[in-house]
C-alpha cells in the first residue's frame, strides 16, 4: 500500500470556506467541481426547480415548510461539504448554509459528473439519510427516483410513479411533487 495517502492534507469546513473557485469537500479531501455545465444540464436544473417550486406552492398548506435551493452548500459534517444541483428542504430553513439533511436532492447528470453522482454522492446521500434522491439524465430524458427504505438503503422507485411522462414523488403528509419529463428535458 502506498504511503502517499497518509501525507495527503485533511481539510475541514473552515479551510473550505477560505477557498476561491468552485470546490466540494469529501471527507477531508478537496474535490474540484467541474467547469460550468452545458446548456442541457442548466436548462434541466432550471425547469426541474421551477416544476418542484410550482408543485410545492400549489399544495399549501401541506408543503408550506418546503423550499427549493440551487447552488447552496450543504455542510454534511466537519470535513464534508457538497453542493447538489438542487435541494428541497422541508422544515427548518437555512440562514447561511444547510447543516442538516435535505428532504430531496436532485443531481442532473452531465458527462463530467455522471460517475460521481451515481456512486460517491449516492453513497453519501444514503448514509446521511436524504430521503429522496432524484438522478435526472438529460440524454436519456429520464429521472431515477431513489427512496430511502426503513433499513436505511436506497430503493429504486422510478417505475412506480411515472404516468405519461409525469414523474410523481410523495414527500410527506400529502405533499406531492410532480415533474413533467417532457418539459424538463425539452
Amino acid at each position: 500500500m502506498s504511503t502517499a495517502r497518509k501525507y495527503r492534507p485533511h481539510y475541514l469546513v473552515a479551510d473550505y470556506q477560505q477557498w476561491e473557485g468552485h470546490w466540494e469537500l469529501w471527507f477531508g479531501t478537496a474535490v474540484a467541481m467541474a467547469p460550468s455545465p452545458f446548456g442541457p444540464h442548466e436548462r434541466a436544473v432550471s425547469e426541474i426547480s421551477f416544476q418542484i417550486q410550482s408543485s410545492v406552492k400549489s399544495q399549501l398548506p401541506q408543503c408550506k415548510d418546503c423550499k427549493v435551493y440551487t447552488g447552496l452548500d450543504w455542510i454534511v459534517q466537519h470535513d464534508t461539504v457538497v453542493r447538489p444541483d438542487l435541494m428541497l428542504v422541508c422544515g427548518v430553513q437555512p440562514e447561511l448554509h444547510l447543516e442538516h439533511s435535505p428532504t430531496l436532492i436532485v443531481e442532473v447528470l452531465s458527462e463530467s459528473t455522471s460517475d460521481k453522482d451515481q456512486t460517491v454522492k449516492r453513497e453519501l446521500y444514503e448514509s446521511y439519510e436524504v430521503e429522496h434522491y432524484l438522478i435526472a439524465d438529460p440524454m436519456a430524458k429520464k429521472i431515477q427516483w431513489l427512496k430511502l427504505s426503513p433499513a436505511g438503503k436506497y430503493v429504486d422507485c422510478s417505475h412506480n410513479f411515472v404516468t405519461d411522462g409525469i414523474f410523481t414523488v410523495e414527500l410527506h403528509d400529502r405533499c406531492i411533487i410532480s415533474i413533467d419529463c417532457n418539459l424538463a428535458f425539452a
